[in-house]
C-alpha cells in the first residue's frame, strides 16, 4: 500500500513539474502580408523567372513564423508545386522560376509564413505541356 501511495504521489508530482511552463513566452504576432505580385492581369511564361513580392511594410517585431514558403494554385485548389521555401517572410520578394504547367488564366500564388495568403488570380501562358 506505501509502495503504491508512493507511486502515485511521484506520478502527480512529475506531472505537475512537466506541466509547468519552463519560462515565460514571448508574445508572438501573426503576419499577414498582402502579396502585391503577381497581381490580375499578370502573364508568366513557363520557364521563365519572376520576383514574388509582398508588403512588409508592418510586420511585427515578433512573427509567430518566419519562414516562408510559396505554393502555386490552380482555380480552387493549391498545388503540391513548391516555387521557393526557406526564406525569410520579412525579405518581401524572393525569386520564383515558372513551372511547366498547362496554360491557363486561373493561377495565383499561395504565400505561407504565419498563414496563407493568395495574390489575385493571373495567367501563365507558354507552350502546352502534351
Amino acid at each position: 500500500m506505501k509502495v503504491a501511495l508512493a507511486i502515485a504521489f511521484l506520478a502527480t508530482w512529475a506531472q505537475l513539474v512537466l506541466g509547468a511552463p519552463l519560462a515565460a513566452l514571448e508574445k508572438r504576432d501573426v503576419f499577414v502580408p498582402p502579396v502585391l505580385y503577381p497581381h490580375a492581369g499578370t502573364v508568366w511564361t513557363k520557364g521563365q523567372r519572376h520576383n514574388v513580392t509582398w508588403d512588409t511594410s508592418d510586420a511585427p517585431v515578433n512573427i509567430t513564423n518566419k519562414i516562408g514558403t510559396i505554393f502555386l494554385r490552380k482555380g480552387d485548389l493549391t498545388t503540391p508545386l513548391i516555387l521557393a521555401s526557406g526564406f525569410d517572410i520579412r525579405l518581401g520578394r524572393i525569386e520564383v522560376t515558372v513551372p511547366w504547367v498547362l496554360p491557363d488564366s486561373d493561377y495565383s500564388i499561395v504565400l505561407f509564413g504565419d498563414s496563407g495568403n493568395f495574390s489575385p488570380q493571373f495567367t501563365i501562358d507558354g507552350p502546352d505541356v502534351f
